[in-house]
């Protein structure tokens, strides 16, 4: 009768080699191209929030007359505006000086034009609520800027600088004319 020969069942040296040089590759691009995915997935959601923050700043003050000067219910004649007499109507007052923005003595519920809000940071608190935007938006920077972009004072910049909690400033920018 014949031999039974029973076959050996098992890894060879050489195989067990290969295997490990297969996984290594894998787990060498795994954490090259798969994990980084996550601090990108984290630096997306950062950026959304620092929209969401510019987004709710300029609302508010897009609701706000453009100075102190002008007439709260819009109309004629603007701050800054020259006289018309063809027209009858009068020169407008004087808008604010730049030197002048911010918010003075106004209490933050109390802000009435776009320059009151030239200052406003982390620091300062949300509209109607005790709570500071630090507080909803921990480690998250906020600066807003306005100023005169052009010589005449038609128009206002409202920059919103917020920085990012991994250290991204992204600048929101927003222009305001005199109406």
């Amino acid at each position: 009768m014949g031999v039974n020969h029973t076959a050996a069942k098992g890894f060879t040296l050489i195989e067990l080699v290969v295997g490990m040089i297969v996984l290594g590759i894998a787990l060498v691009m795994l954490t090259s191209l798969l994990f980084p995915q996550a601090d990108r997935a984290a630096e997306t959601l950062h950026r959304v929030r620092s929209a969401e923050l510019a987004h709710s700043i300029l609302n508010e003050i897009w609701g706000k007359r453009y100075d102190q000067n002008s007439n709260p219910n819009g109309g004629v004649p603007a701050c800054g505006a020259a006289a018309r007499p063809d027209l009858g109507l009068p020169a407008g007052d004087a808008c604010t000086d730049e030197a002048d923005f911010g918010p003075g003595a106004l209490a933050r519920n109390a802000y009435r034009d776009v320059d009151d809000y030239h200052g406003l940071n982390q620091n300062s608190l949300i509209l109607n609520s005790s709570l500071k935007y630090a507080d909803e938006y921990s480690n998250y920077q906020l600066l807003v800027k306005v100023s005169y972009p052009f010589a005449n004072k038609h128009s206002k910049l409202v920059a919103i600088d917020v920085t990012t909690p991994s250290g991204e400033v992204i600048t929101y920018n927003a222009l305001r004319s005199n109406y």
